[in-house]
């Protein structure tokens, strides 16, 4: 399978690692492909950390990978920001490190609901009351509605929790206002990211992710091939029958296992 690719782009919580531990034998995967001199890129939905916090976890795994490779929905909604309302105040539903990136760089942040110009929702593993309350009187007075990713549940050790797609599902209930862009995969703003990055032919391009409705919907958005692994959210054959992978694998570690084995 990998000689027939020159570039592979990872999910990474589910796919690569899960928690706080790799999966099983990611680290060989992604070095060997680097060996090869493979093109690689790594896209995440979370919002929880930063590019260099990913970096340094990952490579303090033992996993060979550079801070150019890593894409999460925080720089893509935030580069929107920058381009498109500079000017304009957020409140965000989300975890203080994806806040203050944003604050960061610029974008103000306030929590008066008659200030917010733009509510974004991602992944908060804080939420409350008060700051679903905050979101929706905002809303209600005409701001914005994005989402850094729309996943109704993110992938953890001990199975899943909730993420952004369920807060969004409540604030839709509770405001009756729709969700009007969102960042993460599959975004158009995401694939969009994608193709700056990697200026490959598409028939020479492998996504794999554990998720159908994110990662494998996305490679079928880009017209690349795509492979489903059992280390995350989904498991397989189960799932959206109109959403189909090219490739089932148990893990990332399928894609050279066979050529680990022939090398030995």
């Amino acid at each position: 399978m990998i000689e027939k690719y020159d570039a592979f782009i990872f999910d990474l919580d589910g796919t690569i690692y899960k928690g706080e531990n790799l999966i099983l034998n990611a680290d060989l995967t992604v070095n060997k492909l680097k060996e090869l001199k493979k093109n690689m890129l790594f896209v995440s939905n979370k919002t929880t950390g930063s590019i260099k916090d990913y970096l340094v976890f990952l490579k303090n795994k033992g996993v060979n990978i550079s801070e150019g490779e890593i894409i999460n929905s925080t720089i893509v909604i935030k580069n929107h920001l920058l381009k498109y309302y500079p000017q304009k105040k957020f409140f965000a539903i989300a975890e203080q490190n994806f806040i203050d990136e944003l604050s960061e760089a610029g974008i103000e942040y306030s929590k008066n609901p008659a200030l917010i110009d733009i509510v974004i929702i991602t992944l908060d593993r804080k939420l409350n009351y008060a700051k679903l309350e905050t979101a929706a009187k905002a809303l209600e007075r005409g701001a914005k509605f994005f989402a850094a990713n729309i996943d109704n549940t993110c992938p953890v050790e001990s199975g899943e929790v909730l993420d952004a797609g369920s807060t969004i599902s409540a604030l839709e209930k509770r405001t009756h206002k729709k969700l009007e862009k969102h960042f993460g995969k599959p975004s158009e703003f995401m694939i969009d990211e994608i193709k700056s990055r990697l200026n490959i032919n598409s028939k020479k391009i492998l996504l794999i992710g554990d998720r159908l409705e994110t990662d494998i919907l996305m490679g079928n958005l880009l017209s690349v091939d795509t492979a489903l692994v059992a280390t995350g959210v989904t498991n397989f054959p189960n799932g959206n029958v109109d959403i189909r992978p090219t490739y089932y694998l148990n893990s990332v570690f399928d894609l050279i296992k066979h050529k680990k084995l022939l090398n030995q």
